[in-house]
């Protein structure tokens, strides 16, 4: 999605107020003049382009989208409506389409698992950052990831689902899966399924498990998930038993085979 083009200058090099819709207020008592709404200042085209598409998303993040008008935002960002228009001439769904899009560049940022530590350690730095990208995008993630809202199309659509192939890209590098196979593929996919609906509930339920609980128990169902398939996938056991490999003794991983093995009756 191109900028708009800066706006036609005078031969001085000052913005054309006739032209401009993001030019100065006119001078102090002309006909017409209407006090402009505080807040509100000329920005260079692409700085105020940002601007409303970070605005936009904070609104979508913290309202279900259908809820968010553009009279909304130009509020929200100091500006008028007609300005939000001449950036985004789509109206509220070009508008919406850009903020998501930027959330999801972010959230994909979240993936990069950090270069030292255990693999289940390395997985829960990046479940962490999940969690905390949620916390912060709660409405909007909501509405997202249920669907059925006005304002997803197709394109919007394909915007998760490009965040879902990075996720699946990412976790299966992680493991050192190349070539992966459709058990390995399917598990990590069903895993992200998990993680997704782990987190609507943990919004809808109040965030009454603390974070970091809901984190590791993540952590132990990819683990516990990955042992079920490695019984049926000769990929997924060369896996599994190579990610058990670079555990610590007593981490994570073999916490949760002691707790496993407990649940059997003497």
């Amino acid at each position: 999605m191109a900028a708009p083009s800066a706006p036609p200058t005078s031969p001085a090099g000052s913005p054309n107020p006739v032209h401009s819709a993001d030019s100065a207020a006119p001078a102090a008592g002309s006909a017409g003049e209407r006090p402009r709404r505080s807040g509100y200042r000329r920005l260079p085209v692409q700085q105020r382009r940002e601007q409303l598409i970070a605005v936009a998303l904070e609104l979508f993040g913290s309202r279900p989208p259908e809820e968010v008008s553009l009279d909304d935002v130009a509020e929200a960002a100091g500006a008028s409506r007609p300005l939000v228009y001449r950036y985004f001439a789509g109206g509220k769904q070009q508008l919406y389409e850009a903020a998501l899009r930027t959330a999801a560049e972010e959230l994909t940022s979240r993936f990069r698992v950090p270069p030292r530590g255990a693999p289940t350690e390395q997985l829960a730095a990046v479940l962490d950052r999940y969690f905390d990208f949620v916390a912060d995008h709660d409405a909007g993630y909501g509405a997202l990831l249920r669907g059925g809202s006005v304002v997803e199309t197709a394109r919007t659509s394909a915007i998760v689902d490009d965040v879902r192939r990075a996720a699946l890209r990412r976790t299966l590098r992680h493991l050192g899966v190349r070539d992966a196979g459709p058990r390995v593929t399917l598990l990590v996919r069903s895993w992200i399924s998990v993680v997704e609906a782990s987190a609507l509930s943990w919004l809808d339920e109040g965030r009454q498990i603390p974070p970091d609980s809901l984190r590791d128990w993540l952590v132990d169902q990819f683990v516990a998930m990955s042992a079920a398939t490695a019984g049926h996938d000769p990929q997924t056991a060369r896996m599994l038993a190579g990610l058990l490999e670079l555990e610590p003794p007593g981490g994570s991983a073999d916490a949760l085979i002691a707790r496993l093995r407990g649940l059997r009756a003497p």
